[in-house]
C-alpha cells in the first residue's frame, strides 16, 4: 500500500471513530441487533480473494456497528466497564500502529522504560508499597491469576517445594481461604493454577458480603502448611471493603500470603474522599486492579502488583536462549505472555490526561453519583436498596413488599424493559437469594443529568410492570 493510500484509509478510520463517538450521547445504550440477527449479518463464504482496505473498513463498520452496546456512554451502568476516554485511545491507536512485541527490553526499550514509570506512577496513587513490582496484564482475571501464581510459589517454597521447578505432583497441599462471595475471576485463577475453585475454605460474610474477621481467624488458625488469603476491595454487589487490619493480623501470623482482589475498588486509595474505606490493604502481599475500569483506559489493561518482586519475576519468567538477558526490566518476565501489545502507553496517557487530581475527582464523583442514584430509587414504595453505598455499587431489590419469587419474576421483566427502553443499560444478579438490579456509575462521561433521567427510566419501567401485573 502506498503512503497516500494508507493515509487516506486512517483518516477515514479517525472520522468513523470520531463520529461514533459524537453519537455516543444519545445513542440508545442497549444493540440495537440481536446476537442471531448479528450472525446472519457476518454469514458470508471463506473469501477467496482480498478486498481493498477502504472497503473492507466500510464493511465492517456496516456490520457491527449495531450490534455495540454503548459502554462509552453516559448511562452505561451494567457492569463495571470504563468509558475508554479520549487519551487513553489515542494512546492505543499509536501503540497499534507502532507494532511492537514489547515482551523484551532490548527489543523495545521505549516499552520497557514507560511500564517502569507507570508502575511507580500507580504504587504511588493507590498508596502500595513501592517495592512492589507491576505487571501489565488483561484484566482482574489475568491479575488475580499472576498474584496468585506468585503466591503459590512463594508459600511452596517456604515449605521447601520449588513448584517452579517441580510442578504440584507430590507439593504440599495449600490451603485458600477466602469469603463465601468472592468473584468468580477467583475462582477462575485458582482452576487454572491446580489449586482447585472447591478445594478452598470459605468464610461467613455479614449482609454486605464482606468476610467476618472472627471467621476468618478461626478458620486460618486450624490450618497448617502453606496458606493463601484472599481478600476483596469492591464487592460486586455491594462496593464493599474487606477489613483488611484484622485480616491481614491473622493471615501473618499463620505465615500466610494475603492477595486482595481489588477490580474496581482499589482505586479508592486515589481517592480521599474514600481512602478510609481500604484502611490495612497496604499490608496484603499481592494486589490486582483494572485499568479498564476507574481509569478509563481501552480494553483490555489491567496491573498486577506484588510486593515480593523476586517471587512475581519466579512464578512468570519466560527463558530461552534467543531471549536477551541482562539487568534491564523484562516486561514479560511479570506476566504470562511473551507476545503482547504495550498496554503501558495507554495508561501513562490517561494518568498524564487527568493527574492525581483528576483521578480523585472522578472517583469521588461516581460514588456520590451512586448515592444520588440510590437516594432516588429508595423513595419509591416497593424498592429497597440492599447496601450501604459506600462506593459506586447500587443494589436494588423490586417488590421489597411482594413474595420473594413473584419480586425476582417482575425484576427480571423490569430489567428487560429498561434495556430495551434503551435510555440506560442495568443488569440483574442473584444476591442474598433474591434477583435484583445492579447499578455500577463508572463512565467518565456520567453527569448527575444522567443518573436523574436514568433513575426516572428505572421507576417508569418498574411502575409499567407492575401495572401489567396487577
Amino acid at each position: 500500500m502506498r503512503n497516500e493510500e494508507l493515509r487516506a484509509v486512517l483518516h477515514d478510520v479517525a472520522e468513523r471513530a470520531a463520529s461514533f463517538r459524537e453519537s455516543r450521547a444519545e445513542a440508545p445504550a442497549r444493540p440495537l441487533k440481536s446476537y442471531a440477527e448479528l450472525q446472519t449479518a457476518f454469514e458470508a463464504p471463506t473469501p477467496e480473494h482480498g478486498a481493498p482496505i477502504g472497503e473492507l473498513i466500510l464493511e465492517l463498520a456496516t456490520l457491527t456497528e449495531a450490534g455495540l452496546a454503548n459502554m462509552v456512554g453516559p448511562r452505561f451502568f451494567g457492569w463495571v466497564i470504563g468509558a475508554t476516554e479520549p487519551a487513553g485511545m489515542a494512546a492505543d491507536w499509536l501503540t497499534s500502529a507502532w507494532a511492537q512485541n514489547v515482551g523484551n527490553a532490548h527489543a523495545t526499550p521505549a516499552a520497557s522504560a514507560c511500564e517502569e514509570r507507570v508502575g511507580a506512577w500507580l504504587l504511588d496513587l493507590l498508596d502500595l508499597p513501592r517495592e512492589s513490582s507491576v505487571g501489565f496484564v488483561t484484566g482482574a482475571t489475568l491479575a488475580n491469576f499472576t498474584c496468585l501464581a506468585a503466591a503459590r510459589g512463594e508459600v511452596l517454597r517456604r515449605a521447601g517445594w520449588d513448584a517452579e521447578a517441580d510442578g504440584l505432583f507430590g507439593a504440599p497441599p495449600v490451603h485458600v481461604v477466602l469469603g463465601e462471595e468472592a468473584h468468580s475471576t477467583v475462582f477462575s485463577g485458582l482452576r487454572y493454577l491446580g489449586l482447585g475453585a472447591k478445594r478452598v475454605v470459605s468464610v461467613p460474610v455479614n449482609e454486605q458480603g464482606l468476610m467476618k474477621p472472627g471467621a476468618f481467624a478461626k478458620a486460618v488458625e486450624k490450618l497448617d502448611g502453606p496458606i493463601i488469603a484472599i481478600a476483596q476491595a469492591g464487592h460486586i454487589n455491594s462496593g464493599g471493603f474487606d477489613p483488611f487490619e484484622e485480616i491481614a493480623a491473622a493471615a501473618h501470623e499463620k505465615g500466610a500470603w494475603l492477595h486482595v482482589d481489588g477490580a474496581f475498588g482499589l482505586w479508592a486509595r486515589a481517592c480521599p474522599d474514600r481512602a478510609h474505606l481500604s484502611r490495612g490493604l497496604q499490608l496484603a502481599d499481592s494486589w490486582g486492579v483494572d485499568g479498564h475500569k476507574w481509569l478509563q483506559t481501552p480494553h483490555d489493561s489491567a496491573y498486577a502488583v506484588v510486593r515480593n518482586a523476586e517471587a512475581h519475576r519466579r512464578a512468570m519468567l519466560i527463558a530461552a536462549s534467543y531471549l536477551p538477558a541482562g539487568v534491564e526490566r523484562h516486561p514479560a518476565d511479570f506476566v504470562p505472555e511473551l507476545s503482547r501489545r504495550g498496554r503501558a502507553f495507554a495508561t501513562w496517557a490517561m494518568i498524564k490526561s487527568l493527574g492525581r487530581e483528576g483521578i480523585a475527582t472522578m472517583v469521588a464523583r461516581h460514588c456520590a453519583q451512586a448515592r444520588r442514584m440510590a437516594e432516588r430509587l429508595g423513595k419509591e414504595p416497593g424498592i429497597e436498596i440492599m447496601n450501604d453505598v459506600v462506593l459506586n455499587q447500587v443494589a436494588v431489590r423490586l417488590g421489597a413488599n411482594l413474595d420473594g419469587a413473584e419480586a425476582d419474576a417482575l425484576t427480571d421483566r423490569t430489567i428487560a424493559r429498561i434495556q430495551n427502553d434503551g435510555v440506560c443499560f442495568v443488569g440483574g444478579a442473584n444476591w442474598r437469594g433474591r434477583q435484583i438490579i445492579r447499578v455500577s456509575v463508572i463512565s467518565a462521561n456520567t453527569t448527575d443529568d444522567d443518573i436523574d433521567r436514568s433513575a426516572e427510566a428505572i421507576l417508569s419501567a418498574w411502575r409499567a410492570e407492575l401495572h401489567a401485573n396487577a
